[in-house]
């Protein structure tokens, strides 16, 4: 099967068991062909496990993978036909670009024509003419990855896995190759799934996100969604709130006000919070000086990112909280800091 013909990828109760440890648990999603899935969350939470198991590399404790309405966890990896980008690029040292690309079509036992003809087409797509004949010792990180990228590809499979691909990139590799992945994908019309730690990868990369923690999936939804409305504090947490503080909630009709130490101030319910204990998330971007700001906290540090000053400022009770300033500010300053009631999420605590 290669992606001409795939309509959808299915986890139903996808489980990964290791000893006494869930690592994954009941996973259940449904990928369109054409979509580029991420699966995000810290270190330990479940991504690379499910990679794994769609893989084939880790069997199933319990649940099922099916590829249209064919079942497929119980294939070997090499017969799921899936496309694979590792972390560490996994190349043959001693095998040029071209061969390198070439591998997988070889180990199918394809003619030859046929190889040197996708190779070719995979070469040009991802950019690599002038390198085809070099080993991977002599090209840089970003074009060993480019060519673990048109290994994956070239064999058209229905489904590419991407294993935190970018992680050994610097800064302005990650940037160059976060738009070449998503450019290939669309130029495919397979489905890519993507694991990464990195919200911001997430946000730039897939057309919708599924946050996993403890193994578990927290929440699925798009970039947007997931931005501006976690569905969870924990998800909040890990998408860039980085302020998740103890509040107590007070409601007036469909007005939520929240007292966080000695300060009150208004926000927007996420759940259904009933009067007393919440949690109030705000982004650092969002917690700005104000005239009139609630929260009054001094100035433990300050760091300038270019058109803004990012920093730690902490309340009379011990509460550190993360703001962003247009001006400089010194350490020790008193800072008076608000944020937009629809950019206060308030949570059950």
């Amino acid at each position: 099967m290669t992606h001409a013909d795939f309509r959808a990828l299915h986890l139903r109760g996808m489980s990964r068991d290791f000893g006494l440890l869930n690592a994954l648990k009941g996973v259940d999603l449904t990928v369109e062909r054409g979509e580029f899935i991420a699966l995000l969350g810290p270190s330990g939470c479940g991504k690379s496990t499910a990679l794994n198991c769609l893989a084939g590399l880790l069997p199933l404790t319990a649940g099922s993978i099916w590829l249209d309405d064919k079942r497929i966890d119980r294939l070997g990896p090499e017969d799921r036909g899936f496309g694979m980008v590792f972390q560490n690029y996994a190349l043959f040292p001693h095998m040029n670009v071209r061969r390198n690309i070439g591998f997988g079509l070889r180990m199918q036992r394809r003619v030859k024509a046929e190889i040197d003809a996708k190779v070719e087409e995979a070469i040009r797509l991802v950019r690599l003419g002038a390198q085809a004949e070099k080993l991977p010792g002599q090209i840089s990180g970003g074009q060993q990855q480019r060519v673990a990228i048109a290994r994956a590809i070239v064999v058209e499979p229905p489904l590419v896995l991407m294993d935190e691909p970018l992680s050994n990139l610097d800064a302005k590799l990650r940037l160059e190759m976060r738009a070449e992945i998503r450019r290939i994908h669309n130029l495919l019309g397979c489905a890519t799934i993507y694991v990464t730690h990195d919200q911001d990868e997430a946000l730039s990369l897939a057309d919708r996100i599924v946050v996993l923690r403890d193994g578990q999936v927290r929440q699925i939804g798009t970039p947007e969604v997931l931005y501006a409305r976690p569905a969870h504090a924990d998800v909040a947490e890990f998408m860039g709130y980085r302020n998740v503080l103890p509040a107590r909630a007070m409601r007036d009709g469909g007005i939520v006000r929240v007292s966080v130490g000695q300060a009150t101030f208004a926000g927007t319910l996420v759940d259904d919070v009933n009067d007393g204990p919440a949690l109030a998330a705000i982004r650092p971007e969002d917690l700005t000086p104000r005239d009139g700001g609630p929260l009054a906290a001094n100035v433990r540090t300050a760091e300038y990112r270019g058109r803004d000053f990012y920093g730690v400022a902490v309340t009379a009770d011990g509460t550190e909280l993360f703001f962003r300033a247009e001006h400089r500010v010194a350490t020790g300053e008193t800072l008076h800091l608000g944020a937009d009631a629809s950019r206060v999420l308030v949570y059950a605590a």
